[in-house]
């Protein structure tokens, strides 16, 4: 398809497009870019301009028909990024100048590695992106936005992007996901580890059933509103230790309950029949992805299982062969999550400012190899 023959325009929402339209780009491994995900986020007002989250998105078009999207936001702030530029931020106010707002095409609290850019598989994804770029690039100029931040695309996304704009600086991080090495059950997965790893997480599971624990999964329409309202006390929970208030309120998650639900699964710890902690889970056709967990109590090893050893164990019964279970923690890696790199692009119009954080962007990056080369040496396989 000639490049002449798409437009762009901004979407001020995203119920301003079909989500027929937007899902059939999307497709069925990537719940969080899902119309319903981010509608939910904007519909409970979790993502507002109240909130600092203006939605932009961003929209290609042949005729009628949507070709290409990429979420996007003008930012007031970094918080629920998972990617920290506030260094660069106060950099630029020190040399006075001002760098918010911002542009971020992220998933708003969401920190999961994946495809941003869509991309009809019948067009030329080169013609989209530069139109795509054409978007960001006129709000930059009409808004005096400081830079646009691609967080957590996926590895081919980044060369492409980097490929036609090599003026792209790109940011490594780390992150721990499970992967499925033909286990066929928890107890195939145990056999692969050392002898010490195998007995730590036996160790742990059988303290969680020794404090009178007794562990729950339920799926879709199984969870029930008072269910969902009990896990967002405990989510709230895991905020106010601290002290902080929660970035998605309750609307956002019966949201959820109702328009995807086969996309939820939810963990429940129970101590005498009745739930006091959870961890809600997203899983596609073949990935599971932990996201938030609180609980009422304090318990030794409550947490390892409800967010780690029940999600493999979910993966290993419903043959999903990825499980990641969110950012940081060097805890997961003798439990089995392979370190993981993670890149996102930046483009900042100030020349010092870029130039500065390209050459930090590089020095970290060396690091980031030899942190992640480093823990791959302490995975717990035999």
């Amino acid at each position: 398809m000639p490049a002449r023959s798409l437009s762009f325009a901004i979407l001020p929402a995203i119920e301003a497009v079909a989500a027929s339209q937007w899902d059939a780009l999307v497709g069925n491994e990537q719940p969080f870019l899902r119309h319903a995900f981010l509608q939910a986020l904007e519909g409970s007002g979790s993502v507002s301009s109240v909130t600092g989250w203006e939605p932009c998105h961003l929209s290609v078009w042949q005729a009628d028909r949507l070709v290409g999207a990429l979420p996007m936001y003008r930012k007031h702030h970094s918080y629920g990024e998972y990617v920290f530029d506030w260094g660069w931020a106060e950099a630029l106010e020190r040399a006075g100048g001002h760098y918010y707002p911002k542009a971020l095409s992220a998933i708003p609290f969401t920190p999961v590695p994946g495809p941003r850019s869509l991309v009809a598989g019948d067009v030329n994804a080169d013609a989209v992106r530069e139109q795509l770029a054409s978007a960001w690039q006129a709000q930059c100029e009409e808004y005096g936005l400081s830079s646009w931040h691609l967080l957590f695309a996926e590895e081919q996304e980044v060369a492409a992007w980097q490929r036609q704009f090599p003026g792209l600086m790109a940011r490594e991080g780390v992150q721990f996901q499970w992967r499925d090495r033909g286990f066929n059950d928890f107890d195939g997965f145990l056999a692969s580890l050392t002898s010490k790893r195998r007995k730590m997480i036996k160790r742990e599971r059988r303290l969680v059933a020794e404090q009178g624990f007794t562990m729950r999964r339920l799926e879709g329409r199984a969870i029930t509103q008072d269910a969902m309202t009990h896990f967002y006390r405990c989510y709230t929970i895991t905020y106010h230790e601290r002290g902080r208030p929660p970035y998605l309120n309750q609307d956002f998650f019966e949201r959820l309950r109702h328009t995807m639900p086969e996309a939820l699964v939810l963990v429940q710890a129970l101590l005498d029949g009745q739930p006091v902690a959870a961890a809600l889970c997203f899983r596609s056709e073949t990935a599971l992805y932990g996201r938030y967990w609180g609980s009422e109590v304090v318990a030794d090893c409550l947490h390892f299982e409800a967010c780690y050893y029940q999600g493999i164990e979910y993966c290993l019964a419903n043959g999903l062969t990825l499980f990641d279970p969110g950012t940081q923690g060097e805890h997961k890696l003798v439990r089995g999550f392979a370190p993981q790199r993670v890149r996102s692009l930046h483009y900042i119009a100030h020349p010092g400012l870029a130039a500065g954080v390209a050459q930090f962007c590089q020095q970290e990056a060396a690091h980031i190899k030899a942190y992640r080369q480093a823990a791959a040496q302490a995975l717990p396989f035999k």
